[in-house]
């Protein structure tokens, strides 16, 4: 089976040029790097072999944070090691740009394709000493090459989704052989460990979603846009997918009726839509903007569209009315859910709805400690918002200090078993 997939993903690997190349025309590909997934030209190599070099795969946004409190706690314990960050999305890309300034001995590359000989000549490049993929990036020609130079290999905060194990499933043999390579996988919740333990991954184990972890971010909008915002009663929408902004505007009219003066803040999972979001708030005769980084929001504005990556703690922190979008999508049942963790964290009172397969485990206990509750249309939100605009809650700090604590085992469980595959510690001594 290995091999058929070998020779299948040379035969689309002319192809996967093609597309790739294309996706960059339309700005799905970072114009310059692109070439960092198809050509081993563009690799470059280990700068310094004195140190080791650990390795995270995230392929997003989400993952990419999860993994920076790994970072900063092996920092802090050793100046001995590098760091090599890939990733497969322009989102994450943009995010770390901004996020790894503050580091001297991280590199960010993207991920090649998984195809044996950029494969190999990416590893020979890098030469890392410990590999830790992250959440559900599962790609076999790097496993069997990794595992072929006998590099330690983690899979963190790993999750395995039932549609997920169904597709293994079908090719049961295959998947055993593949997920046998990690030398340990460490589950974001319950329901992956038992589904990876039907594939007989060893060295299984359970600690708890990583991303409870990432610690908050107190970042303050501009004061002449918060200025502007303070004449408002405002809430926000966050993560969203097609479907939910009719929802959502829908929400806005319904709250207009009782407050005149509100603003919703729509910041769409994927801002390349946000022009047709504004097409359609336009429909409803609003006044909408989309704000760009640097932007003024307009006096007059009621539904105002954010068009950047990186900036929903500014929004949480301000508005604390959120809504969690990728949630009120029925045909994304088996996959919905967008992370709420940073939200609560800010002690934003928090709103979502019923399709949150992917972080059910955090929703249960965010709405079991009263930080979240459960809507199901725009009549539920409506009606939520409005009696928090009428009585805004006080910060709950108990609230804060139980996430962050929970988050922190977290982290130092999963640190403590980092160190059985790699010395992580101080040489400087």
């Amino acid at each position: 089976m290995l091999q058929v997939y070998r020779y299948l993903t040379y035969f689309l690997f002319p192809i996967f040029i093609i597309l790739i190349y294309f996706r960059s025309l339309f700005n799905k590909e970072d114009k310059k790097r692109f070439k960092e997934k198809i050509f081993s030209s563009h690799f470059m190599a280990r700068k310094d072999n004195s140190k080791k070099l650990v390795w995270f795969h995230a392929a997003s946004i989400g993952e990419c944070l999860s993994i920076l409190p790994l970072i900063d706690e092996i920092n802090n314990k050793n100046n001995n090691i590098n760091f090599l960050i890939t990733t497969v999305t322009l989102s994450s890309s943009k995010l770390l740009e901004n996020k790894l300034n503050k580091y001297n001995n991280i590199d960010h590359r993207f991920l090649p394709l998984d195809i044996i000989l950029l494969v190999e000549n990416f590893l020979s490049s890098w030469k890392p000493d410990l590999v830790c993929f992250v959440d559900s990036e599962i790609w076999p020609n790097f496993l069997f090459k990794i595992k072929e130079k006998k590099i330690p290999l983690l899979l963190i905060n790993a999750r395995l989704t039932k549609k997920s194990f169904n597709r293994w499933n079908v090719i049961l043999n295959f998947a055993k052989k593949v997920f046998s390579n990690f030398d340990l996988c460490i589950t974001a919740n319950e329901e992956s460990k038992d589904n990876l333990s039907k594939l007989n991954v060893k060295n299984l184990k359970y600690i708890g979603n990583l991303k409870y972890s990432v610690q908050s971010i107190y970042e303050e909008l501009g004061d002449s846009n918060k200025k502007v915002l303070n004449n408002y009663k405002t809430w926000c929408a966050a993560s969203t997918h097609s479907g939910e902004e009719l929802i959502v505007i829908r929400t806005h009219l319904r709250i207009k009726k009782n407050y005149n003066n509100v603003l919703t803040i729509i910041i769409p999972r994927h801002i390349g839509r946000s022009f047709s979001i504004k097409s359609l708030s336009k429909k409803f005769n609003l006044k909408t903007q989309i704000l760009n980084d640097n932007d003024l929001i307009n006096p007059n504005t009621e539904i105002l569209i954010i068009n950047s990556f990186g900036v929903l703690p500014k929004y949480f922190n301000y508005c604390k009315n959120i809504f969690i979008g990728k949630s009120l999508i029925k045909e994304l049942k088996f996959e919905g859910g967008q992370n709420p963790i940073e939200a609560a964290k800010l002690d934003c009172n928090i709103y979502y709805g019923p399709y949150v397969y992917n972080f059910q485990e955090v929703y249960d206990f965010l709405e079991t400690n009263n930080m979240a509750e459960q809507i199901y249309n725009e009549y539920d939100l409506s009606n939520s918002i409005m009696k928090k605009f009428k009585n805004p809650k006080k910060i709950d700090y108990e609230n804060i200090d139980l996430l962050n604590n929970y988050g922190d085992k977290i982290l130092q469980h999963t640190i403590m078993n980092l160190n059985e595959l790699i010395e992580i510690k101080n040489e400087n001594a």
